[in-house]
Order: structure tokens, then C-alpha cells, then sequence
């Protein structure tokens, strides 16, 4: 049984006799309030002016579920009110969901269905594809949908023989109708846009595509293994969506000097141009620091040859990639540097030895001065040290 809000989705006022209440869950003799199934929310509305919370399906029944314990009595006849903004959302959102299934259909030569929902902010539609859905996608999804609605398709809605709507391989099946509804029933109910999709549905409908409104998709996601997750927008949402994009792209363009259409090729000119410059940042803080090695002190303790020194506002890991380099052509002396940038980091390298190893030194001046860090044997790093650079190279030379 498929509720009577499906087949006649424009109803927003009736009359009913209730025919069964506990304390605030009333049943009716009709209903054309929509229970909550199948990824679409419950209707909202009054009976007989107290609020409906719930509407929803019960061992074949639809129930009510007010706000407040309501005056009535089991015969009494009651006016049911179904709030007409949600309502409409609900039907343009659902209709929505379909058009954008068939826009998938285009796109993608094995599709499936992984179910979708309906929230007051977003719609989200899981597809089912053998290839991964990218950005370009989710693009020619977008506009494929928006196209499909401006050329105001009717959609309309009928119920079938179930074997005959399995044995239809346009129609699109989710999980929950092939367990569900199509289990217990002889019939199905198919919700079909002319000329662009067909689906088992329950819901609740436009009649034409025209009447969805723009959508904006929000997001691509990946839920599961094999499974896409569009989500998109209809309605004021979708309205205002749009005009943040407008603006944010018109921002950019500003700060760029540039307009949308060259938009593209200013970015990879600029994303060009800074790899370039990091190449030559890198190039110059190698350079940098190769000649502050040279001018590092050189001294001895416990018989090992050490050269220690202070470096500023460079990348630790440079100064690691040449500390090792050192260490490869003098393989008996300690190389270490001592970072002073937005905190105090310090840099090790050790060739083969028992000790001191490179991770030992690190332990010992976080030990000593806080931070933390570690590594291996012949390189290590340390960081958030509480000390001065030159207190650390005092404390290293003296021990």
C-alpha cells in the first residue's frame, strides 16, 4: 500500500474520522500526511491544530504522532493541515533525486542505486559505478540535471506488476525496494520522467521537472567501496549556494586581474611561477646552509669530533639532507645544527658508532630542555625545546 500523499501529492487540507488513539498517536481513516520511508521525511502539519511531530508507518498503518495529548475520541472527525512549504520542497527534492539519477544514466555505463535522503538543508544521492566519479563529473552532472529541468520534462507516476517492472532493465532499484516493498506487494510503483528516468518510487512528486528549480551540487564523497555520494542542493538553498560561489569566484578574479573564462590559465601560471620560486627558495637555502656548515665550531668531547652550529628560519628537513651528506664524506664526526625559527629545533647526523647515537644526543636535550623528538641511530630531529640555540650548544660542548 503506498501512501495516499504519493498519488495525490497537491492535497494540503482533509477530513478524517480517527479510528484508533493512545494518548498522543492517533491513526485516521485517511491520511494524506506523507510517513516518513524510504530516504524522504515525514510531512508537517496540524490535526485538528495541534502540531504534528511524526508521521510515520506501522504494522501497515500510517500513524500520527502529535506534540500534545489532543481532545479527541476514537469516531471524532478531525482536519488534517499539511505545511505546504515543506511539503513542496519535499516533492521538488525527491523529483530532484531522480533527475539527477538520469543524468548519472548518461554518464556512467554501469550505474546502480545505494539509496539517497532528504534534509531540510541537502539531498544526497549514493550512485553506484565500476569507474570513480571526478570533478568534471560531478560538473556534467550538475548541468545535465539543470538542463533535463529546464526543458520541462512531465513526470508522472503509475503502478505495475512487480514481475513486470523487474523485468524492465530501465528501471532503477534500490536495496530497501527489492527487500522491502516489492517483497510484501504484487504491484510496484514507477516514478518516471518523460524520456529521461524511470525508478521504483513511493514518494511524493512533481508533476513537471520546471517545477525542481535550479540545483547546486555541494559535494562528492565516498562513502563505501564502489559508491559515490553526490550531495546537492534545490531551492532557497541551492539560491544561496550559487550566489556564494558567484561571489567567492568573483573575489579571486578581482585579487587576480583576471575574469572567469582565463581564470584557468591565471592559476596554472601562478601555481607555475611558485614552483619555480620554491625551486629557487630550496635552491638558495641548501646554498645557505652548505656555507654555514663551514663556519660551524668544531670541537672535541669523549674523543669524538664534533662540529655544532646555529641556523635560522630554514627547513629542517634541508638541513637534514646535508647534515647526511656530511656525515657520508666524514663519516667520524657528529654534524649538528640548532634551528631557531618559531620554536627550537635541533637537527643530528652520526655516522656507524656505539655511541653517542644520533637519537641518544636528541633524548638528551629533550630530557633536558623539553620538547620532544626522536629518530634512528644515525639521524634524528627534536622540537619544542625550551632553551636558547646558543644555551644548547653551551650544554653540548661542556658536557
Amino acid at each position: 500500500m503506498y501512501p495516499q500523499a504519493a498519488e495525490k501529492p497537491d492535497i494540503r487540507e482533509f477530513t478524517a474520522e480517527v479510528t484508533a488513539i493512545e494518548d498522543n498517536i492517533l491513526q485516521l481513516s485517511e491520511t494524506y500526511f506523507y510517513p516518513a520511508s524510504g530516504g524522504q521525511p515525514a510531512d508537517r502539519g496540524t490535526i485538528s491544530g495541534v502540531t504534528v511531530e511524526m508521521v510515520a508507518k506501522s504494522d501497515g498503518s500510517i500513524v500520527h504522532h502529535l506534540r500534545s495529548e489532543p481532545e479527541l475520541a476514537v469516531g471524532d472527525t478531525v482536519t488534517g493541515r499539511i505545511d505546504d512549504t515543506f511539503r513542496v520542497y519535499c516533492m521538488r527534492a525527491h523529483s530532484a533525486s531522480h533527475t539527477l539519477y538520469g543524468a548519472a544514466r548518461t554518464l556512467f555505463d554501469e550505474l546502480g542505486y545505494g539509496g539517497f535522503e532528504i534534509t531540510p538543508e541537502k539531498i544526497r544521492v549514493d550512485l553506484s559505478t565500476e569507474d570513480a566519479v571526478d570533478a568534471a563529473d560531478v560538473v556534467e552532472l550538475e548541468r545535465l540535471t539543470n538542463q533535463a529541468i529546464w526543458d520541462s520534462r512531465p513526470v508522472s507516476w503509475r503502478e505495475v506488476a512487480v514481475s513486470e517492472a523487474q523485468n524492465n532493465e530501465n528501471i532503477a532499484f534500490n536495496t530497501q525496494t527489492e527487500e522491502g516493498v516489492m517483497k510484501d506487494q504484487s504491484n510496484v510503483r514507477l516514478v518516471e520522467i518523460k524520456g529521461w528516468d524511470i525508478a521504483a518510487c513511493g514518494g511524493t512528486h512533481v508533476s513537471n521537472t520546471i517545477e525542481i528549480g535550479p540545483v547546486t551540487v555541494l559535494n562528492r564523497s565516498n562513502p563505501g567501496e564502489g559508491l559515490t555520494r553526490v550531495e546537492f542542493a534545490v531551492g532557497p538553498p541551492a539560491i544561496q549556494e550559487r550566489a556564494t560561489h558567484h561571489q567567492a569566484l568573483t573575489d579571486v578574479t578581482t585579487c587576480l586581474g583576471t575574469n572567469v573564462l582565463e581564470l584557468s590559465e591565471t592559476a596554472q601560471h601562478l601555481q607555475n611561477e611558485r614552483n619555480r620560486l620554491e625551486n629557487e627558495l630550496q635552491a638558495a637555502q641548501q646554498q645557505y646552509v652548505d656555507s654555514a656548515l663551514d663556519t660551524f665550531e668544531t670541537f672535541s668531547r669523549d674523543g669524538d669530533t664534533w662540529q655544532l652550529g646555529m641556523l635560522s628560519d630554514v627547513d629542517p628537513n634541508t638541513v637534514g639532507e646535508i647534515l647526511k651528506e656530511r656525515v657520508n664524506e666524514h663519516p667520524q664526526t657528529i654534524y649538528g645544527a640548532i634551528l631557531d625559527g618559531t620554536s627550537v629545533r635541533v637537527v643530528f647526523a652520526v655516522g656507524e658508532r656505539t655511541a653517542p647515537s644520533a637519537d641518544e644526543i636528541v633524548n638528551t636535550l629533550t630530557s633536558e630542555f623539553g620538547g620532544g623528538g626522536g629518530g634512528r641511530a644515525t639521524f634524528a630531529q627534536g622540537g619544542g625545546i625550551g632553551a636558547a640555540p646558543q644555551s644548547i650548544v653551551e650544554h653540548l660542548r661542556e658536557q
